[in-house]
């Protein structure tokens, strides 16, 4: 099947009644979780990872699909407004977004972004059609040492690239990989780790492990705050950009949607990434770096383009080889997979009206959301004004039930309770719960393939390094090791110094630390303000 004969089928699947009607939920509800606080994509799907039972498998891709992309859109609006990053990908847009609203300027702030994002999420979907089908047809020829190098390869850039702590991330996938073997053993058909347990021996359930990690810990971590949301005091007009503003953006937004493309490919990239690569390319592009931090258009422009893209670029792995690149894809296989449908280079062969139909459903949606963000902005931002308890309490009534209508078994339910607490206790201490979901989904097929080369190879290990696709992904696989921990090293020695420096100079003045801390702040000027390190909505660091 051609392209032009694809993408055909696609809208016409897309222009359903029923999947035009879930395009444009996703696209609402995404808005609306990127703009409440304590929410976010992960989150949001998790939740409703019950309901993908309930429908087509196309309609729940569409559905899922729209609040991911949908999320990106919705963040802008308190980043601009409020400073506070309503989804991590947006803690960019805060440092001159911001200063943008206290100028005066929040319309158009607002307005460039949702056309960046419009522009860049588009550009990745014509992206994602020329380059998927090529991509399953050189997957076809992927063996069982070649989907195992694959998974390994992305559990580890996501482990280095999509996290803070590395060494943190690298033990949640292992524990993820572990509770992927509970259950029956795929090639023999012995229970392991079941504990004689008759719930076990099919093993943990993906969508009472997801709710638990991402829909329960992420409540009950987001319960411990107190504050309350902000008024909105900046006055919201002009939000169609001038000539000058879009004169000014034109080059960020084209650049930003070809480097978000690439890298919301590569597993581990994600909107947080891809953000922070076009801000930082911006800068260095500009006659004058000093502009950014206080307001330049540029600096809205080119990160919220970029994040758009890469949520739309992210599903070329996950269409074409089977292979999540980020935790939001991996909950979406996961749909898949509960639907019976498997996700693979055959996938365009197999279930055309998938592939085609989430395809023509992003160009769609992106259109929904252009409409959506111009005119309502005022609309979104009195979602703020709802209380945190409310939405907690609601939020963990729709877990239990949607957990126990998956398989009207109360012991998922107190799956869910377990994992949430692990989910809190992860949260408190550092570690992050991605990397453990994705091992977790994708341990099974990297002990299936495993397994199987195993078997042909009479135990050899050298078939991994010998067959020229596998031996290549083995490659950049040491390549990233090496040249992360060289960096690892290098970024200690240089803070070394700085230590020790500030301990000599806390137990020389002994109220230093505290007006070194004040001269930081006032020598960052506008930086320090625009780009405060500390996230008011999670709580935590900022990427």
């Amino acid at each position: 099947m051609g392209i032009a004969d694809g993408l055909g089928e696609g809208f016409a699947v897309a222009l359903d009644p029923t999947n035009l009607l879930y395009v444009f939920l996703g696209v609402l509800i995404g808005t609306v979780i990127g703009v409440l606080p304590g929410l976010g994509p992960t989150a949001t799907i998790a939740l409703l990872l019950p309901l993908t039972y309930e429908l087509e498998p196309v309609t729940s891709v569409i559905l899922l699909a729209g609040i991911y992309y949908g999320s990106m859109y919705g963040g802008t609006i308190t980043s601009v407004l409020l400073q506070l990053p309503g989804e991590a990908a947006s803690v960019v847009t805060t440092f001159d977004g911001y200063q943008m609203a206290k100028q005066g300027r929040a319309g158009p702030a607002l307005g460039i972004a949702a056309v960046g994002s419009f522009i860049g999420g588009t550009i990745a979907v014509v992206g994602l059609i020329l380059l998927a089908p090529p991509l399953a047809d050189l997957a076809v020829e992927f063996g069982a040492p070649e989907y195992v190098a694959l998974t390994l390869f992305g559990i580890l850039l996501v482990t280095y690239l999509g996290t803070k702590h590395p060494v943190k991330a690298l033990c949640m996938a292992a524990l993820g990989l572990l509770l992927a073997t509970i259950g029956q053993d795929s090639i023999t058909g012995t229970g392991r780790f079941t504990f004689d347990q008759v719930e076990l021996f099919d093993g943990l359930d993906f969508v009472a492990v997801a709710m638990g990690l991402f829909g329960v810990g992420e409540i009950l971590y987001n319960l411990e705050k107190t504050e309350k949301a902000e008024q909105i005091k900046a006055r919201i007009k002009n939000i169609w950009p001038s000539r000058r503003d879009f004169r000014d953006s034109s080059g960020a937004i084209a650049r930003g949607s070809v480097l978000g493309f690439f890298l919301g490919v590569l597993p581990g990239g994600g909107g947080v990434i891809s953000s922070l690569a076009s801000y930082g390319m911006e800068k260095r592009r500009a006659k004058d770096p000093s502009r950014f931090g206080k307001g330049a258009i540029e600096g809205v422009a080119g990160p919220e383009t970029a994040n758009n893209a890469s949520s739309t670029s992210a599903f070329v792995p996950l269409l074409t080889l089977g292979i999540p690149p980020n935790v939001v894809l991996a909950l979406i296989y996961g749909a898949l997979l509960i639907n019976g449908v498997q996700v693979g280079p055959q996938l365009i062969d197999t279930n055309p009206e998938i592939f085609w139909g989430v395809i023509a459903s992003m160009f769609i949606g992106n259109l929904m959301l252009l409409a959506l963000n111009i005119p309502l902005v005022g609309v979104f931002v009195q979602l703020l004004r709802v209380r945190g308890g409310i939405l907690a309490a609601f939020a963990v009534l729709i877990t239990m039930a949607g957990v126990f209508s998956v398989n009207n078994d109360v012991f998922d339910m107190w799956v869910v309770l377990a994992f949430g607490v692990l989910g809190w206790l992860m949260k408190k201490t550092g570690f992050e719960p991605g990397p453990l979901v994705l091992a977790f989904v994708l341990g099974s097929i990297l002990e299936t393939n495993f397994r199987r080369t195993m078997l042909t190879s009479d135990g050899g290990f050298e078939v991994f390094f010998t067959r020229p696709l596998s031996g290549t992904i083995f490659a950049f696989m040491a390549v990233v090791i090496v040249y992360s921990t060289v960096m690892g090293i290098r970024r200690r020695r240089r803070g070394r110094p700085a230590a020790l420096y500030a301990e000599q100079l806390e137990e020389m003045t002994p109220g230093a630390e505290d007006e070194g801390a004040a001269g930081v702040a006032a020598s960052g000027g506008a930086t320090s303000s625009a780009a405060d390190p500390t996230d008011r909505r999670t709580g935590g660091d900022r990427p």
